[in-house]
């Protein structure tokens, strides 16, 4: 593959990150990259001994700390235990397509691990973050956004769960938060850059799918068009570490954005919608209780 790669990481020394999911997959590649690259570096994950595991395969300075996303309690706390600076924020945690079943705080749980537990956790590290010159947070989505849709009256699934619709639905929801988080500190006058990044098709745990049919589907586009998880890392990487302007959107160059090298890509006009990102936005303070304080830090 040609094009940009890690190798191309600037010197990320002094840099405090937090990678969630970083266990396994592009988020462990992307914590592994920026810990090469001299970033101290939080692997944020759900099962601390298998973060301890990954952390070990991991050169320079990094720290496991327990977060289940789909748990509102687990993030409060994961929050109220940071202390000092950070730099940078990678939400990357996800699943995709279970079966139905609901979050520990009664969100769809798709909805619930990919947006809610991210939109809580980056508003009660916001001090955090705007405590350092150059803040940054990455969120990664995926090209499925473009097959969902906001089912503002039905978001957990109570009339008609239908799992692939329903993560296209989160992956929308992360693009549509990573957008108006861009908005509202701009009109905050802060410095935050709030990113997104989508991996393309790339072979991760994400692909295991739940019947025989789509494993068997999934077992062929992973020998056939997937690229590695390292690969599907890199735009994340991109994202985290490259002069770009706020509300930027990375994906590989590839056909379809299958694969390939990192590069700025289009969203759907679901995912620039102001009104939907607005009205998501207010959805979510509502249902996870957390507020941005933008007018008191840039007091």
């Amino acid at each position: 593959m040609s094009g940009w790669t890690a190798q191309q990481i600037p010197d990320q020394a002094g840099r405090t990150v937090v990678v969630t999911g970083a266990n396994s997959g592009i988020g462990f590649h992307a914590a592994r990259e920026l810990a090469a690259h001299g970033a101290r570096v939080v692997l944020a994950v759900r099962d601390p001994r298998r973060g301890e595991e990954a952390a070990r395969r991991i050169p320079g300075a990094t720290e496991v700390r327990q977060l289940d996303l789909a748990d509102l309690a687990s993030v409060r706390a994961f929050a109220a235990a940071w202390d000092g600076p950070l730099d940078l924020l990678v939400n990357n945690a996800g699943i995709m397509a279970p079966p139905r079943s609901l979050t520990r705080d009664g969100f769809e749980s798709q909805l619930g691990t990919n947006h809610f537990g991210h939109f809580a956790l980056t508003g009660l590290l916001l001090p955090a973050l705007l405590a350092t010159p150059a803040p940054r947070v990455v969120t990664v989505s995926s090209g499925g956004h473009r097959m969902g849709r906001m089912r503002w009256d039905d978001l957990t699934g109570e009339r008609g769960y239908r799992k692939w619709l329903f993560y296209g639905q989160s992956k929308l929801a992360n693009l549509l938060f990573a957008f108006e988080l861009q908005r509202r500190a701009d009109n905050a006058g802060v410095a935050l850059a709030s990113l997104a990044a989508h991996p393309g098709y790339a072979r991760t745990n994400l692909t295991r799918s739940s019947n025989a049919v789509e494993r068997a589907v999934a077992g062929v586009l992973n020998r056939v068009v997937a690229q590695s998880a390292e690969a599907g890392a890199l735009p994340t990487l991109f994202a985290a570490t490259q002069e770009l302007p706020g509300a930027a959107y990375v994906g590989p160059d590839g056909l379809a954005e299958l694969r390939g090298a990192p590069h700025l890509v289009g969203a759907s006009d679901a995912a620039t919608d102001a009104q939907a990102g607005a009205r998501l936005w207010a959805v979510s303070e509502e249902l996870t209780g957390v507020r941005y304080p933008f007018a008191v830090v840039a007091a």
